[in-house]
């Protein structure tokens, strides 16, 4: 099929037909995950460069494994073993890992804009796999696949964002997403740990978790980043888990049938009861296996991509 994006660095470069197209593709490679032998040649004599210069397990693992799924042969950097470490530049390292002519490099970085930076410079499929506090645009599709799934369509569903809203790029690329796929979205969070132009957003603020449940379809459970605390935006985390940890007492104020999700790694006790995070109300592992499926889509239509006919 052909394919217009060369990169996929935000979920804003998409338009709704792009994202729908995405998620279509996923519901038939999750077939494939669930068939004894779970392997395609479709990507056969195609290499992947997994550049990951942040800490990863969920993304590293699920790319890794959706391109093996698809007879990609697949590479695995971190900061710690390349010459970054050394002191190179990003750019120096990046046109060094494609002058040995990949296919994709899918790269996570600390710096808010590092995968535009390299994906102006290198002439490869570039994906996103979360850059500083900007964009997470593969955990978005993911998160959305996941809805999908459940419900069949985000129209007219309402989802509650909780918890560091500020420092998520997790949030950022889910509020614009959902909004584009016809969900409606709330924030919830203490005032520190919402962005400083929250109003700009164009959705309702909460600052009480349980005025902000009540109605909604579907909770996502954000990371609380204890490595923010040392900044002092938060007087105390049971303070935090009293006011804003999810639980079941307050999703019982939520939709019938609601649902709740995270991204993880969770802290469990804190953002969610750990109770909750394993009821049949949760779908964080139904997000983990749709995130193989989702990366199987994406790999697939940025690097079989073709231009659209004139």
């Amino acid at each position: 099929m052909s394919w217009p994006h060369k990169d996929l660095l935000d979920v804003t470069q998409l338009a709704k037909a792009d994202a729908l197209a995405i998620l279509n593709a996923a519901a038939s490679f999750q077939e494939i995950n669930s068939r004894p032998v779970k392997k395609v040649p479709i990507l056969k004599g195609k290499s992947v460069v997994l550049f990951f210069a942040e800490a990863s397990t969920r993304t590293k693992t699920s790319f890794d494994v959706a391109g093996k799924r698809l007879s990609a042969d697949t590479f695995a950097l971190q900061k710690a073993g390349s010459s970054l470490s050394k002191g190179e530049s990003l750019k120096d390292t990046v046109l060094t890992l494609q002058a040995m002519a990949p296919d994709a490099i899918v790269m996570r970085h600390n710096a808010s804009g590092a995968a535009a930076f390299i994906a102006q410079r290198l002439d490869c499929a570039v994906i996103n796999a979360g850059d500083g506090w900007h964009a997470h645009p593969t955990q978005a599709l993911l998160d959305a696949f996941t809805l999908t799934r459940r419900w069949g369509s985000l129209e007219g569903r309402t989802v509650l964002i909780l918890g560091d809203i500020a420092h998520s790029r997790v949030a950022r690329s889910n509020i614009h997403l959902l909004r584009l796929l016809g969900a409606n979205v709330r924030l919830c969070g203490p005032r520190t740990l919402l962005p400083h132009a929250v109003g700009a957003l164009g959705v309702p603020v909460f600052s009480n978790l349980d005025e902000a449940v009540r109605g909604v379809d579907a909770v996502m459970c954000l990371r609380l980043q204890l490595e923010r605390q040392q900044a002092g935006l938060l007087p105390d985390l049971r303070e935090y888990s009293r006011r804003f940890g999810m639980n079941q007492a307050r999703l019982a104020k939520a939709a019938r049938n609601a649902v709740v999700l995270h991204p993880g790694p969770i802290n469990r006790g804190l953002e969610i009861a750990s109770d909750l995070a394993d009821a049949p109300e949760s779908l964080i592992l139904d997000q983990v296996a749709s995130g193989v499926a989702v990366r199987m889509a994406l790999l697939h239509l940025y690097i079989t991509r073709k231009e659209p006919k004139e």
